[in-house]
């Protein structure tokens, strides 16, 4: 996998693990009583629909690691479009293990190739308008860097990865400030002093009163939460009459019937939840046949 999405091979081998041994556990009953020992065979991964393939390398690590005697050839790599019946990746070997590693391979290719499916389908929505569709922090615990990298391999955008690389003052850490007597042009500075130079700083805004509010403190990137096209549309018109340039970023039940007059409100980034939690897995199979 590609280091520019910023998943290491290690964090992938630790995946695979975890997942064959859920799977597999203490022996594959089926596969043991009926495969006999020294059987070969052949294997092709197959796409069952149109879509955008990720998780090839993932498929290679889950069948290398239970058996590094298989031999898999990858026919298309990550962020790959394909078409109903395209051959994705091909291997031979030991039938028993192909035979094992099957469903965990076809878990994270279909999980994934869903993911940059839909991350595509958003992108292409938007296409023409100088708008970035980027992804959320609603992941599957334990999957978050697969699943960005899959959401990059789709042309999307990745925002921040964690609580620990970016701020971001949402309605319920200003609620909480608030009590304490802060203003928002208190809570900016507190970053401004602490963030250090080139640390993204941003705040959220459920009206145009907070993003007046936000934009005379100076604030440089507003979350605009589930506001009405037009709202939004004052409000970048608003930053665009504020000295220094201020960026907005739609938030909020995005779905594809409504993305692109979102983006054309002139926001600079949207960002979509579904993108991670509500992908619809891409329709992929295994055809094995035996050798020997």
């Amino acid at each position: 996998m590609q280091n520019k999405h910023r998943f290491k091979i290690d964090d992938l081998k630790m995946q695979v693990l975890l997942a064959l041994e859920e799977d597999i556990g203490p022996g594959d009953i089926t596969t043991d009583t009926l495969v006999p020992p020294g059987q070969t065979a052949r294997a092709a991964a197959t796409a069952g629909q149109e879509g955008i393939v990720c998780g090839i390398e993932a498929a290679k690590e889950v069948f290398v690691t239970l058996d590094s005697s298989l031999d898999f050839r990858a026919v298309v790599g990550d962020g790959d479009a394909v078409m109903p019946g395209a051959a994705l990746a091909e291997l031979s070997g030991a039938a028993a293990s192909i035979l094992k590693a099957e469903r965990t391979a076809l878990n994270f290719m279909q999980r994934l190739s869903g993911i940059a499916t839909l991350a595509r389908k958003f992108v292409d929505a938007v296409e023409g308008l100088d708008v970035r569709i980027c992804d959320t922090r609603k992941t599957t615990p334990g999957w978050r860097k697969l699943e960005k990298y899959a959401v990059a391999c789709g042309g999307a955008t990745n925002h921040r990865w964690g609580l620990y690389d970016a701020v971001l003052i949402k309605d319920n850490h200003i609620e909480i400030a608030r009590k304490s007597g802060m203003t928002i042009a208190q809570m900016l500075d507190k970053f401004r002093q602490r963030a250090g130079k080139g640390t993204v700083v941003q705040i959220e805004a459920r009206t145009l009163e907070e993003v007046r509010e936000c934009i005379d403190a100076g604030a440089t990137m507003i979350l605009l939460d589930n506001m009405s096209n037009e709202e939004m549309r004052r409000a970048v018109e608003m930053g665009a009459a504020a000295k220094g340039e201020v960026i907005f970023e739609a938030s909020g039940n995005v779905n594809l019937d409504t993305v692109r007059e979102i983006a054309e409100t002139g926001v600079h980034r949207i960002s979509v939840g579904a993108l991670t939690h509500s992908a619809p897995a891409l329709d992929i199979s295994l055809q094995i046949s035996a050798t020997s």
